[in-house]
């Protein structure tokens, strides 16, 4: 069966249980789980004879009934009917409460294929390949498939943790991650910058065993507070050839926000979650539920805020070693915000090298509303004088438009992005911008002119608009349309935040 095949059925199969009433998300999971149980049962038979452990079916408070059946691929796959069902329940229960990534894989789940009949049919298209013996391009390339589907499926609001692919491949080219050193994302989602990092040191190095083992098991680490993000994400990453299934899990489940764990790493590659302020849900004594923000008290923070992107950003800060780079996606707001935004744009600039930021356009992400950019800083050591001397700006936002479905931004539209950026040596930079060419792209400020500005505002642009002035050379209606919503939605999460603010001060 080719690729594609493979591909094809998993995705019909996806569509036939939609119109059951199971979406792109549960069908993701239940296919996480099951994948991860027939590699598991794979690896136990010649050639590879892994001597992987599962438990017996345990009763509700955790313990291994005397004389159940094992909770394992063999003995799932030998049920029909509600016998299946029964088992399938029961065998997500018992594998929740087991350690390290089996664990991790099964935390919380829960059967949502309710029809045996169907749960038979998902088995069984599973059963029938062999998945160990299959290349991690191809088995990466159905999962990585899987989740942009998902992705699409914007009422369950799983795009916000799907960062466009065409952007993570440019940030990592830019980078250019080398062997040996370790990479993290403290909000990592599926894994997305975890998988274009891997490929790109595989693809540009000749790597020797030390250096392959090191990949696979030391180089990434991450957080991810969402159970069934988490799990997609370690499973995303076992498929790509990282970890081993038996392995310690590298995704830890706990709020990244909440204390410096005292770990510093040489990348940091994020998206963290779009939404501005921290905030916690409780009912008071009145039985009201209230809402309360929530500020992070660190004494390696700048500022105490709840502003959740400024807190992300100096995490990250702290999380890199000396001469650790970081290549981050942050929402304009972090650009152009008074108060605690303007204190950690002087520190982040006196304390490492802010040296690009470029500008994204609307309709590249799946949820709306979003106006982002990437920040590009290397973290330097302490010093008297500002390390950031210049910051350069690429401009992709004014006259482009894209849409997330029709027509999508791909990795080749940030070509001249990656050229200009010369990660090979980004002190060598020739600007497109001059006084001849208003329209180039690419142009740099100095420190002391952005110091100057009010609120030491990055918020910058300089190419004129032309859906103000052409009105021949307007976008494709569709996508003036998709506009439109994007900047209504924008301004709705604006007006959202200032009303939950203003009736947390009452």
């Amino acid at each position: 069966m080719t690729d594609a095949s493979i591909i094809s059925k998993i995705w019909n199969l996806a569509n036939v249980l939609r119109d059951d009433g199971v979406g792109y998300g549960d069908y993701l999971e239940q296919i996480t789980y099951l994948l991860f149980l027939k590699m598991a049962d794979e690896l136990n038979k010649p050639p590879y004879n892994k001597g992987l452990v599962f438990p017996k079916l345990k009763d509700v408070e955790g313990n291994e009934v005397a004389g159940a059946e094992i909770a394992n691929w063999e003995t799932l796959s030998s049920k029909r009917g509600a016998e299946l069902e029964s088992f399938y329940s029961q065998l997500l229960r018992t594998l929740s409460t087991e350690k390290g990534t089996l664990g991790q894989i099964f935390t919380k789940s829960q059967n949502k294929i309710q029809d045996p009949a169907k749960l038979l049919k998902v088995i069984n298209l599973i059963d029938k390949e062999d998945w160990s013996m299959m290349g991690a391009d191809i088995k990466g390339k159905i999962y990585e498939g899987l989740l942009e589907k998902n992705a699409e499926d914007t009422k369950s609001g799983a795009g916000q943790y799907f960062t466009p692919r065409a952007l993570i491949k440019t940030m990592v080219a830019c980078i250019q991650p080398k062997p040996l050193k370790t990479i993290v994302d403290p909000a990592c989602g599926t894994g997305g910058f975890f998988l274009a990092a891997y490929d790109w040191i595989v693809a540009n190095n000749k790597l020797d065993r030390e250096e392959k083992e090191f990949l696979k098991n030391k180089t990434f680490y991450g957080n991810e507070i969402v159970a069934n993000t988490r799990r997609m994400c370690l499973m995303n990453m076992y498929l790509h050839n990282i970890g081993e299934i038996d392995g310690k899990s590298f995704i830890n489940p706990n709020d990244a926000l909440i204390s410096d764990d005292g770990e510093r790493y040489d990348y940091v590659l994020a998206n963290p979650p779009f939404g501005k302020k921290s905030s916690m849900t409780f009912t008071n004594e009145q039985g009201e539920i209230v809402k309360e923000d929530l500020s992070y008290n660190r004494q390696d923070f700048w500022e105490t805020t709840s502003n959740k992107q400024l807190n992300f950003l100096q995490h990250i800060k702290t999380q890199l070693k000396i001469n650790g780079e970081a290549a981050v996606v942050l929402p304009d707001n972090v650009l152009f915000e008074g108060g605690a935004g303007e204190e950690v744009r002087k520190q982040l600039m006196k304390t490492t090298e802010l040296h690009t930021i470029l500008r994204l356009p609307t309709g590249i992400f799946y949820a709306q509303g979003v106006k982002a950019n990437v920040l590009f800083f290397n973290n330097k050591p302490a010093s008297k004088d500002p390390w950031t001397k210049d910051i350069w700006f690429y401009d992709y936002r004014t006259n482009v438009h894209h849409t997330p479905k029709k027509s999508p931004m791909r990795q080749e539209h940030l070509k001249e992005f990656i050229e200009l950026y010369n990660g090979k040596n980004i002190n060598k930079r020739k600007e497109t911008w001059s006084e001849d060419n208003e329209e180039g792209r690419w142009r740099k400020y100095s420190y002391d002119e952005i110091i100057a500005r009010d609120k030491t505002s990055l918020d910058i642009f300089w190419i004129k608009d032309k859906s103000l002035t052409d009105l021949d050379n307007l976008p494709d209606p569709d996508i003036l349309a998709h506009e439109i919503i994007e900047n209504i939605e924008s301004g709705l999460s604006s007006f959202k935040e200032i009303m939950e603010t203003l009736s947390l001060k009452d």
